[in-house]
């Protein structure tokens, strides 16, 4: 099958034999495609190579067969996001998650919008943690492991004084009042979960009270194997320390 001035994003590129490239994509008609890209790696290439680094926003010519797609041709359509410090981990973080929950050679229109957002958010400089829980928010929606935020597992609307665990097939459960402290730090607050459903930036405690909640549900639906950037992004935090 040719693909042909196809728009997408540039998710990961490995060097592959002496010259060539294995290049991911999020492609905005056919999902994500792993494509092999030929001879980019000589002197000559110089201009196929900087299209094809991570967070590129590019349009390809390829052809289609069987898992891997064979790379004819490819341009930047604008400049990739120049980012600095943790916003550098963040991107590494996206677009680890896209490759590993987004299925090979499966659409989803919404989820290519979703990254172009959050691409863009990146690029302007936008707070991270907000940023990123989005991005979950809708990565999740787009796969289809959505579930509703202003109301819990059973309906009932989201209490915003309540704190709530996140069961990654039922969504938002609440807990009682009587959880110690450490505990308590693994829930996310009833206002971080109604900003998050309205789109609305929540105060620092109730943003930070998203992260590990979400982080369950999409370490639920990886599996037994984590992220790398998790890793990294934890490896830092005790380093800074």
């Amino acid at each position: 099958m040719r693909l042909i001035a196809q728009p997408a994003f540039v998710l990961h590129a490995r060097p592959w034999r002496e010259t060539s490239l294995l290049v991911e994509v999020l492609a905005a008609g056919h999902g994500r495609i792993g494509l092999v890209a030929r001879g980019v790696r000589g002197p000559k290439a110089h201009v196929l190579r900087s299209a094809l680094q991570p967070l590129q926003h590019i349009r390809f010519d390829a052809v289609l067969r069987g898992e891997l797609a064979q790379l004819h041709a490819a341009e930047a359509l604008d400049i990739a996001p120049r980012l600095a410090g943790d916003a550098v981990m963040a991107g590494f973080y996206l677009n680890e998650l896209v490759l590993r929950l987004a299925p090979r050679h499966d659409p989803h229109p919404e989820l290519f919008a979703a990254y172009a957002r959050a691409r863009e958010r990146l690029r302007a400089g936008d707070v991270l943690a907000w940023t990123l829980r989005r991005f979950e928010r809708d990565l999740l929606g787009a796969l289809g492991f959505g579930f509703a935020l202003d109301c819990d597992g059973d309906g009932a609307a989201i209490d915003p004084a309540a704190r709530y665990r996140i069961d990654p097939e039922h969504g938002p459960r609440r807990v009682g009042s009587d959880r110690g402290h450490g505990e308590r730090s693994t829930f996310a607050t009833g206002r971080g979960l109604l900003a998050l459903a309205a789109d609305e930036t929540p105060d620092h405690d109730d943003l930070a009270s998203l992260r590990l909640p979400m982080r369950g549900v999409l370490a639920h639906h990886l599996g037994p194997r984590g992220l790398k950037s998790w890793e990294m992004i934890g490896e830092l935090g005790r380093l800074k320390r």
